[in-house]
């Protein structure tokens, strides 16, 4: 018989429920006594009261991403209301005699939304919809699989080529898996190999990582991205354009694909070399898709004409980056056009990740207008005698730091919308003469991307690792050669090809 306790309003309730309840939802006690613990503190000498609460947000936030404690769009929402709140009762920034009122520290809560790197991430989410509505994603990844060839090692190939190509085309990582996946199923069932053998495994996390890869190589790749140059706009009025980052960030995405290839395939050896008729059972698949509709026709053209005005901002035009995508989708949803309608779009849109990362955005631009990146920052400087230290040695440690704290966290948009704005801190805190801050905020945002250890350190990661393909082992001993070669990638590049772009 359960052991029983009095309720609070008089009924009994079983220990065993209680235990359960706290088992289950430890990770949001734990946040809850983060930010009492923190709010209890004397306010450090040089903060402002309203840093101290952001603070105390901010470790909530931590821990609530990181544990997972709660869906990431009800944390966002409790997240601005704990700002509207906190903020709202403490002394104002400007003038400490007036409270900042609820009302202005709720529209800061909500700031975010009014940033135009929102815009772009909610314009991309639909171009993806549109994408795996009309099929396109899918003809694109069959087409180019079917000239590949069947030896194992120019399937690796192809899925990688695969992989760059669709990260052009669908500006969101987990729409590009999400699509990939079935079509690397339908090659491991034509290999006639077993789903749980090293062929299967191999190929399946050679999916997943070119997609984490290309997240690194192309500006509109995935969220976290914009979350970076979000702030780099409101820190220092500039941007970087996507030609820019693919200048940059090209060369270290293709050198990592061609690391890939050689780690997949040494790593996890597949046990076939060759299959007959593995060509024939994709241009099955393509032929299943029937001729191209006039959608998917219309789509090509109107992404094709997209990523034309995305390589060529600040060249042959002044349109930026979100401008001409929110154009796009505005062209797609009007009659005549139709490629799709509102109806078929809304469902496919996952809306929580639109409110995440307004949010996300509203949380670092608090810290950094309280002054509370920057006092976290002093420590950082202080602590890792980064002072005078080299842009390298910065760069370096910083790396690592990002790298170590990106296996607590499941989403890399948390993630930068956590880490860049003490990031922009401490480049502006330190006193190295010559320091570009906004390139080392760029190459600093490339290593957030570095999801590769953990199967929960990205979205895209748990949807491969739902195909039962792989073991976390493998993903696990694959990743950690990856991210070796990544960082080591990073001071190379940063020693030679960044620093002649101008950008250490």
């Amino acid at each position: 018989m359960a052991i029983l306790e009095q309720g609070s309003a008089g009924g009994a309730v079983p220990r065993d429920e209680q235990r359960g309840w706290i088992r289950a939802n430890w990770g949001l006690l734990l946040a809850v006594a983060a930010i009492a613990a923190i709010l209890l503190l004397p306010t450090p000498e040089g903060l402002p009261v309203a840093g101290h609460r952001m603070l105390a947000i901010l470790g909530f936030a931590v821990i609530v991403w990181m544990t997972e404690a709660i869906d990431y769009a009800v944390s966002a929402v409790v997240i601005a209301v704990l700002m509207a709140l906190l903020l709202g009762l403490a002394p104002g920034i400007a003038n400490p005699k007036v409270l900042m009122g609820t009302s202005a520290a709720l529209g800061l809560a909500f700031s975010g939304f009014a940033n135009t790197a929102l815009v772009l991430v909610a314009a991309a989410l639909f171009l993806a919809a549109a994408m795996a509505a009309t099929g396109l994603d899918r003809r694109i990844a069959l087409t180019i699989l079917s000239r590949v060839g069947t030896e194992t090692r120019n399937v690796v190939i192809g899925t990688i080529i695969v992989g760059f190509v669709i990260a052009l085309m669908v500006p969101s990582t987990t729409a590009r898996v999400a699509c990939l996946v079935p079509i690397t199923l339908g090659i491991i069932a034509a290999f006639g190999v077993d789903k749980r053998g090293a062929f299967a495994g191999m190929l399946m996390i050679t999916t997943v990582q070119t997609a984490s890869i290309w997240n690194v190589g192309i500006k509109t790749a995935a969220a976290q991205n914009m979350v970076a140059i979000g702030f780099i706009e409101k820190s220092f009025g500039a941007t970087i354009t996507w030609l820019d980052w693919l200048i940059a960030a090209g060369p270290f995405a293709v050198l990592m694909c061609i690391a890939l290839y050689f780690v997949m395939t040494r790593m996890m050896p597949s046990e076939v070399a060759t299959v007959p008729g593995g060509r024939e059972a994709i241009r099955k698949s393509l032929l299943e898709l029937g001729p191209m509709k006039p959608s998917e026709l219309k789509l090509l053209l109107l992404s094709v004409t997209l990523i034309g005005f995305w390589a060529t901002e600040g060249a042959l035009h002044k349109f930026d980056t979100s401008t001409t995508t929110i154009t796009a989708v505005a062209l797609m949803f009007l009659p005549g056009f139709g490629i799709m309608s509102w109806k078929e779009a809304q469902p496919r849109i996952p809306w929580g990740t639109i409110i995440l990362f307004g949010v996300g955005i509203s949380l670092g631009t608090a810290l950094l207008q309280t002054t509370a990146a920057t006092w976290l920052a002093d420590i950082v400087v202080n602590q890792f005698g980064l002072k005078n230290a080299t842009a390298l040695f910065i760069l370096g440690v910083m790396s690592l730091f990002l790298v170590v704290i990106h296996l607590g966290f499941a989403s890399a948009t948390a993630l930068a919308s956590a880490m860049i704005p003490i990031v922009i801190a401490v480049l502006k805190s330190v006193a190295t003469p010559g320091i570009n801050v906004v390139g080392m905020t760029m190459l600093l945002q490339f290593v957030v991307s570095f999801g590769f250890i953990l199967v929960v350190n990205a979205p895209q990661n748990m949807v491969a690792y739902g195909t039962d393909t792989f073991s976390a082992r493998d993903f696990v001993r694959t990743g950690l050669v990856l991210t070796l070669i990544a960082l080591v990638l990073v001071m190379v590049l940063a020693s030679t090809y960044w620093r002649w772009l101008g950008y250490v």
